[in-house]
């Protein structure tokens, strides 16, 4: 008997701890879904569970199973709960049903690549490629980043002119292609970045648009385990709780970069007098500070018309979405999806939007 009371004692403590993870695991969840609604200024460890989301829902849903295998429904409801609240979060992530990518209904097709310099590659084949791949898809207006016009002694957008007859560019690397007129266009430059934004007012049929076209910060990952990497090359000794700290610290810099340049588009966006489409390189996770901010009330186009798995970055084994397509709730999206393209670590992103012009 003694052995039994002693083993009832450490199922019941065991029991216990499991119940505070439990309640733990709900309040940073919850927290974590409301983390983008605080600049992370001054908020970096709010900031940051956005990013552990994916992880945190599928601790919950482990807790789920075992509070159920344990027959402790009361304590099942916790993770069932949390999980209920974060279905309008995973729907930026997952959506059930089939894309119909051929859509035959009429509107415009815009396209969004981060096309990574086309591999600064100088026969100008992975630009053609791009380019064909944009008319396959009857790609209206592209918008691409970390874009070089230079191919060899060739410029790509003299071979693009011929589908795209007009352009409008940005900074050296950001430019905005079209099949319809663009009437007006502006270069947004953030301060201490080579990252920029642009937009440019594209006339289709009687309606004009505004269509914006982003590359925010980046993350800075990369880069400091690459500088980290060239020291333990050169016989350096690199200290891991260094190198944590400075991926931390480049990470929280690029978070806080990125939501001072949102800040900036979002007070552009509201002077627009005509309906807005948002595009771009974001380098952010949905629900973050920079995803709720370049929203705003404009419409996600993946949670109105997408289906399946949708990520857009493929670099090492993470695969996150940080590009995007928004556009204004006056507009009504019919398809939205991503070509697995592998020419950069950022697949093409693709929205057929109904147009008034069209819908007629």
């Amino acid at each position: 008997s003694f052995l039994i009371m002693g083993k009832l004692a450490v199922q019941k403590y065991f029991s216990f701890t499991i119940l505070i993870v439990t309640v733990l695991l709900m309040v940073f969840t919850i927290t974590g879904l409301f983390g983008g609604d605080v600049n992370p200024a001054g908020n970096t460890a709010r900031a940051m569970l956005v990013y552990a989301l994916p992880l945190l829902i599928a601790g919950n849903v482990v807790l789920l199973i075992y509070w159920c295998i344990m027959r402790r429904w009361h304590w099942a409801l916790i993770p069932l709960i949390t999980i209920l609240c974060c279905i309008p979060y995973s729907t930026t992530l997952y959506k059930f049903g089939s894309t119909d990518e051929g859509n035959s209904k009429s509107g415009i097709k815009i396209a969004t690549s981060n096309v990574a310099m086309f591999s600064r590659e100088t026969s100008g084949f992975i630009a053609q490629d791009i380019l064909a791949e944009m008319k396959r898809q009857k790609v209206d207006i592209a918008c691409f980043q970390e874009y070089n016009d230079q191919s060899g002694d060739r410029k790509n957008s003299d071979s693009y002119k011929e589908y795209f007859p007009y352009m409008a560019r940005g900074e050296s690397d950001m430019v905005i292609y079209s099949r319809y007129p663009i009437t007006n266009f502006k270069n947004l430059n953030f301060e201490m970045t080579n990252n920029s934004a642009m937009w440019a007012e594209i006339k289709v049929g009687e309606e004009t648009y505004r269509v914006y076209n982003a590359h925010l910060e980046t993350t800075g990952i990369n880069r400091t385990l690459h500088k980290a990497g060239k020291l333990i090359n050169q016989g350096m000794e690199v200290e891991s709780n260094a190198l944590f700290r400075a991926i931390y610290g480049n990470y929280t810099l690029g978070m806080i970069a990125r939501a001072g340049q949102a800040n900036i588009l979002a007070m552009d966006m509201r002077e627009s007098e005509v309906p807005i489409i948002v595009c771009g390189d974001f380098n952010d996770v949905p629900y973050s500070y920079v995803y709720n901010t370049m929203l705003g009330d404009k419409v996600d186009g993946f949670k109105e018309c997408g289906s399946g798995w949708m990520y857009t970055f493929r670099g090492g084994n993470k695969k996150v979405r940080i590009d995007y397509i928004f556009h204004d709730k006056s507009l009504e999206g019919v398809t939205y999806y991503r070509r697995d393209l592998t020419y950069s670590d950022h697949f093409p992103v693709f929205m057929k939007i109904a147009t008034p012009a069209s819908a007629k």
